[in-house]
């Protein structure tokens, strides 16, 4: 029966859903009374309608007293007015529109007819497709003329008639043809007929449970005002759907279609009730006078009338709006979007202001929430851009005033929904705008605040918090579509308020793409002494001179900022990536100067991809670090260990501040009994480690300066190894260390160097004789720690015979392993070799085993010559070629793959 259906506004404790249809509406109408008495009244209303007179008493009727407006028809500029001594008077209505958007009415009288009754017209209805008027007077429908008010000619009319209302969503395809519903003055019956110029048909005759009082059509759906109910019925299928109870003892109903498939009653209460043609209601009814006699809708107002007021309702929110006092009227039409009201005597028009000046009103009220219902509302009376437009700036509006009231969460949400242009909210903040803006604000304004002291009134609470609001609201929208063409003015606007507030998110945005304005920047920060940001702002701008200059004056005390405790770290840490090498050089006697061990980190940490490339010289370094030995050490570290330069020039220069440190650090205990410190263990490691100083020079330096550790490295690396353990064993008596010596000194060699240097080292031992417990004791420990570096054989021969089979047992026990371990390894191998020889003696047998025949017929496969000589090559699949043929092409003649000569 119907369309969509949108649910109740019933609770969900609500039965409706459990219930069959007849009866939902009905409990909804209970449920809906109860939530309409807990709405609150709003008292102040807007000005929707102005009342504007139309007909002039005098105009109709001069001086006779009892004659009494009894029905109206307007259709255009055509004004009908039907009255009680059976008259019809037609009138022309000029329109003349006012400033202050309202309008007055002016009425031209054209003709007056009688109908030649002794009955008022009771109702009159204009079929302008038709140019007829049907006029109902008498309990009869007449058709007339509607310029000459004359009836038709056939003299066709609806007899039995007591009401009738037209339909305006006609079934029938015929446009030159009205259909109309009349109550029959036939008990409980209603019917339908077809009206064309000059005839009328009967269509459809339907009974009913009770008497009809009033009916409205839309389609096949007549809603009918029974003696105790509404109810919807279907003339076509019959089907009949009760709606709520009425009385009409109480009061006369009322019945209007307002819609496509909608209707408007008067319900039980003093409640306005909209019922579809399915018998629910999509809308919340609306609370008016318990006295209503008559009711109109101009969207979006529902307008009723009684016996001293006119109430004005909106359909969106079921609020009063406007109240006019109006006695004695009896009649209220509304006529395509024409309100007309009627007392007995005259006749005037309810003209709308436009809605936009209603909305405006309303948020001249800080009415907000009503104006956005109502701008909404407006949407189906407006073409689609302009009310675009509208609505737009109309949410403009409405943010501003829920700013001014710091509601902010509502704010922001308008302004987003209404993509204001950003600067029209910074403009009202003193100096955010950057003074190279041209902004100028929107015309006509979107508020009346000249800026945001004005707005708070002094109060700096209220002040901080439009400021804070501000920079969440900037920080969300700058890398939205709002910010486009704007981002300028709104990076620079949060730079200025995260620098006023000391907020810490002002070096997020520095270190980020912005489009802060260096020069309102600048400023600003300097203004705020906000130094260090300013230097992270001259570096997102390519100035990176003027940034590490003022974080230099920053650390030097020159100005006060304590941003960041370790600036000086920072400041290195910058300039190691800094691609500007004049910068660097600039500044890098300050860093030294400041601290050498980190200063120099801004040529050992530069990004490796930088070093590879031609940037900073090497010797260029080493030339400035001259004068600050710490750093060059640790450059040259970097250099030799880190890098792995393979320049002798670096290491020599390395292991000699590395000696000369050491030197350093002995003078003042005369270099006796010294453990080894860092440096000196440096030292050891360059000198076992490197292959490219100048062994002889450090040979010269390290000569009777008491370092014996020094002096056999040295000694090792000129192959003099007897000296080198000499010098551990008999001078330092450091026999682990002589153990170590053999180790690193044989790494890279082959394992007969390695086991040279320990039998070396094992006789050095022995040569002691027993006399010398202590090298017996490291002479036993060394074979028993490194039994597989030595030849057994050998050993045995040179060890004394007094040495117990039980001392030696470790080594005798690993010898005894590792000979054992290399026999059974060779015959492994000889073993795999045996059984591949053999593979190939049967291989060679196989092929042996056919005779070959060679005569002068036979070609060699290559050269297609004779073989002069019983000497040849033949490959596996049997072709002969030349020796020399087979030498020159090692491919088989048959096959791409090399052939195997037998």
């Amino acid at each position: 029966m119907s369309g969509n259906v949108v649910p109740s506004p019933c609770s969900t404790t609500c039965l409706c859903g459990f219930l069959d249809p007849p009866f939902k509406l009905r409990l909804q109408t209970l449920h809906l009374q109860k939530v309409v008495t807990d709405y609150a009244v709003d008292m102040m209303n807007i000005k929707a309608f102005t009342l504007v007179s139309a007909v002039e008493r005098e105009l109709l009727m001069g001086d006779r007293d009892h004659i009494s407006i009894e029905c109206v028809e307007c259709c255009g500029r055509n004004l009908y007015v039907g009255t009680n001594d059976c008259f019809i008077y037609h009138f022309l209505l000029e329109e003349k529109a006012m400033p202050t958007g309202t309008a007055t009415f002016i009425a031209t009288k054209q003709l007056h007819r009688h109908l030649g009754f002794k009955k008022p017209v009771n109702e009159l209805c204009a079929a302008s497709a038709l140019n007829r008027l049907l006029v109902l007077c008498d309990n009869s429908i007449t058709l007339v003329n509607m310029l000459n008010l004359e009836p038709v000619p056939s003299g066709a009319r609806i007899k039995g008639a007591t009401t009738f209302a037209v339909n305006e969503n006609p079934v029938n395809g015929d446009p030159f043809c009205v259909e109309v519903c009349i109550i029959s003055v036939k008990r409980r019956t209603v019917q339908m007929f077809l009206v064309y110029e000059d005839r009328v048909q009967i269509v459809k005759e339907v009974s009913t449970t009770e008497q009809p009082l009033a009916v409205a059509v839309d389609g096949y759906f007549l809603c009918l005002a029974l003696t105790t109910q509404y109810i919807i019925l279907n003339y076509s299928t019959g089907f009949s759907q009760d709606l709520f109870p009425y009385c009409s003892e109480e009061k006369p109903p009322i019945v209007k279609r307002i819609g496509r498939q909608e209707f408007l009653l008067a319900g039980p209460g003093g409640l306005g009730m909209f019922a579809t043609v399915a018998g629910i209601s999509q809308r919340a009814p609306v609370h008016w006078s318990e006295n209503v006699i008559g009711a109109a809708v101009c969207f979006p107002y529902v307008i009723a009338l009684d016996d001293e007021f006119i109430t004005v309702h909106s359909m969106l929110d079921q609020q009063q709006k406007q109240t006019l006092p109006f006695k004695e009227g009896h009649i209220l039409q509304d006529f395509e979007g024409r309100v007309i009201v009627a007392t007995s005597k005259g006749v005037y028009i309810l003209v709308p202001l436009p809605l936009e000046k209603q909305i405006q009103d309303l948020l001249a009220n800080r009415r907000v929430e009503e104006a956005l219902v109502l701008a909404k509302g407006a949407r189906r009376n407006i073409p689609k851009e302009k009310f675009q437009v509208m609505y737009r700036r109309i949410l403009q509006q409405a943010g501003f005033i829920q700013f001014a009231q710091l509601q902010f969460l509502e704010a922001k949400e308008l302004f987003r929904s209404s993509q204001l242009d950003v600067r029209e909210l910074i403009s009202l903040y003193p100096f955010l705008l950057p003074t190279s803006s041209s902004f100028t604000r929107s015309h006509p304004p979107l508020h009346e605040y000249a800026d945001l002291n004005q707005l708070t009134q002094g109060d700096q609470e209220k002040m901080a918090k439009c400021k804070r609001f501000l920079m969440s609201y900037l920080n969300e929208i700058r890398s939205t579509e709002v910010a486009n063409g704007y981002k300028e003015d709104i990076d620079t606007a949060l730079l200025k308020l995260y620098a006023e507030a000391d907020h810490d998110s002002l070096l997020d945005l520095l270190v980020t793409e912005n489009s802060c304005l260096l020069t309102d920047s600048a400023a600003w920060l300097e203004k705020h002494k906000k130094y260090f940001a300013l230097g992270l702002l001259y570096h997102y701008n390519k100035q990176d001179a003027s940034a590490v200059q003022l974080w230099v004056n920053i650390v030097n005390g020159d100005i006060q900022d304590s941003t960041r405790s370790d600036l000086y770290e920072y400041i290195v840490d910058f300039l190691t990536y800094c691609l500007d090498q004049e910068l660097v050089w600039t500044h890098a006697d300050w860093l030294l100067q400041k601290s050498q061990e980190v200063g120099v980190q801004v040529f050992t940490k530069r990004p490796l991809d930088e070093q590879q490339q031609t940037s900073f010289n090497p010797d260029d370094i080493i030339s400035c670090l001259k004068k600050y030995p710490k750093a060059l050490v640790k450059y040259l570290e970097h250099l030799v260990i880190d890098r792995r330069l393979q320049k002798e020039e670096y290491h020599t220069h390395l292991a000699l501040l590395y000696l000369e440190e050491v030197l350093r650090q002995r003078a003042p205990t005369g270099g006796k009994d010294v453990e080894a410190t860092e440096t000196q263990a440096k030292l050891r490691r360059l000198l076992q480690k490197s292959d490219l100083y100048r062994v002889h020079l450090l040979k010269e330096k390290i000569q009777g300066a008491g370092l014996p550790m020094e002096s056999a490295i040295l000694h090792g690396k000129l192959g003099e190894h007897e000296k080198a353990l000499h010098i551990l064993v008999h001078e330092m008596g450091d026999f682990s260390a002589a153990e170590d010596y053999c180790l690193w000194s044989s790494e890279g060699q082959d394992a007969a160097c390695r086991q040279r240097l320990f039998h070396t080292l094992l006789a050095m031992y022995l040569r002691a004789g027993p006399s010398a417990h202590d090298l017996t004791v490291a002479a036993v420990d060394l074979l028993n720690h490194h039994a597989r570096e030595f030849d057994a054989t050998q050993v045995l021969q040179l060890l004394p015979d007094t040495w117990s089979v039980q001392l030696l047992c470790p080594f005798l026990t690993g010898a005894m392993r590792d000979s054992i371990h290399a026999r059974r390894t060779t015959q492994v191998a000889l073993g795999l070799a045996k059984s591949e020889n053999l593979i190939y003696m049967y291989d060679k047998m196989k092929l042996k085993g056919s005779a070959i025949w060679l005569s002068e017929k036979k070609l060699c496969q290559l050269c297609q010559n004779p073989f002069g000589e019983p000497v040849f090559v033949r490959y596996p699949n049997g072709g002969l070629v030349h020796t020399h043929c087979a030498a020159s092409r090692h491919t088989n003649p048959s096959s791409p793959s090399p052939g195997t000569r037998t």
